[in-house]
């Protein structure tokens, strides 16, 4: 959340902010006047309490007088305090509304249409032959079956087979060894988290819960990325200011409903409702973080360049950052059989934005305490990153390549079509 100092200074800023981000700028007003509400009983039943506290603490017995006006002030007390708690539940609940404040230089635009493109490395391929969309790919080597899932499990679910799975663990394998010689600490996380915690993630609001899966009698839910785990390891608690960035890198399987995405990619399993992921965390110094974004995207880079998969980084313009974020950055995958670049990694500066719900901070060494700035980043969405081996490594018989820096941890050196049979 905002600093409620910030807002209260600065309301024309967080309005503005709002308006970039798509969101409703009348949330400042709720908010500010919810707040002024809330700070005017606060100060009502402190009084009241003080003034009971001064009669409690009289040296000689209470007068009569004293009795009945402690009685009165009770009184007073008891219907203030419920409506105290009242107010201060919808302060907080309109307060976390607002999403954090875009950097002052990122990309104003209102949907990803206006997303700004920073770089493309890699030459995408001329292919001699018309290339295959991994769907059709996937069929013919029996490495992905969406028809026997669908059965299963229904739309928008997929088995990976055979050297699938053997591409799936090279990948994770890959991003964790190289992540180890950056200091990263690696992480096998929960996959089910309270509603405190993901609430404290900031990524609930503006149609975030519409993306979840939540079992309410558990009062659990089922992670959508990797980070809304690693970020709450720490809530409530002090870091040393010497043992930032403290870096994770975090395996796990994820979970989305993609509420939104009806009628986009039903062909295939880019989109779908459970995927596999390794994702980077940090939790970082204010003064470090911009610094240390720069350093999580370079680190994307890095990996995809090992794969030699053509790719496109673009920065996200503010109508299409989430509510956490503060600047965001988009690694996009060549896609030959699409002709087009699309998203398989992101990295995001959430500055102290989700610190502040976490109530996560550092102390240097005067024993000062502040809120630590958070960062996340995939290494790999994996399911994704073997989608776009197989296009940009398919042959014209049909089968596909294994990248060369994956070749250690895959046995063959190429994926065969196999019997249908099988």
């Amino acid at each position: 959340m905002l600093d409620i100092d910030f807002i209260r200074n600065n309301p024309d800023t967080v309005r503005r902010g709002l308006q970039a981000k798509q969101a409703n700028p009348s949330l400042v007003d709720k908010t500010l006047e919810l707040d002024k509400e809330r700070r005017e009983l606060l100060q009502e039943v402190e009084k009241l309490r003080h003034e009971i506290n001064e009669i409690s603490n009289i040296q000689e017995k209470p007068s009569a007088d004293d009795i009945e006006r402690a009685k009165k002030l009770k009184n007073q007390l008891r219907k203030l305090e419920p409506k105290l708690r009242e107010v201060e539940e919808r302060f907080k609940e309109v307060w976390q509304q607002i999403p954090n404040m875009p950097a002052e230089d990122v990309p104003r635009g209102e949907s990803e249409e206006e997303n700004v493109e920073v770089k493309k490395w890699g030459k995408p391929r001329d292919f001699d032959f018309e290339p295959k969309p991994y769907w059709e790919l996937g069929e013919s080597l029996r490495i992905i079956d969406k028809e026997r899932a669908a059965k299963v499990s229904g739309a928008r679910f997929g088995y990976l087979k055979g050297a699938a799975v053997l591409l799936e663990f090279a990948l994770v394998d890959l991003a964790i060894k190289n992540l180890l010689w950056e200091g990263f600490l690696p992480v096998i996380p929960p996959v089910m988290i309270n509603d405190k915690a993901m609430r404290a993630m900031g990524y609930l609001e503006h149609g975030g819960e519409q993306e979840t899966y939540h079992f309410e009698k558990d009062q659990l839910y089922l992670i959508g990325t990797s980070e809304q785990a690693v970020g709450p390891m720490h809530m409530n608690e002090v870091l040393e200011e010497g043992t930032l960035p403290r870096r994770y890198v975090a395996f796990s399987t994820c979970f989305r409903r993609e509420a939104g995405s009806y009628g986009k990619d039903t062909k295939g399993i880019f989109r779908v409702h459970q995927f596999d992921k390794v994702e980077m965390f940090s939790f970082t110094h204010p003064e470090g973080s911009e610094e240390e974004h720069d350093f999580l995207l370079s680190v994307q880079e890095n990996l995809m360049q090992e794969l030699e998969i053509p790719y496109q980084v673009t920065e996200m313009c503010t109508g299409d950052l989430g509510a956490p974020a503060a600047r965001k950055y988009d690694i996009n995958a060549w896609f030959p059989s699409q002709d087009c670049y699309r998203e398989t990694h992101s990295a995001s500066n959430c500055t102290d934005f989700q610190a502040r719900r976490l109530n996560v901070k550092y102390q240097n060494e005067k024993g000062e305490k502040d809120f630590v700035h958070t960062l996340n980043g995939t290494a790999f969405a994996i399911g994704r990153t073997v989608l776009a081996i197989l296009e940009n490594y398919q042959q014209e018989d049909g089968s596909v390549l294994i990248p060369e820096a994956l070749e250690p941890m895959v046995e063959m050196g190429v994926i065969q079509p196999v019997p249908s049979k099988l």
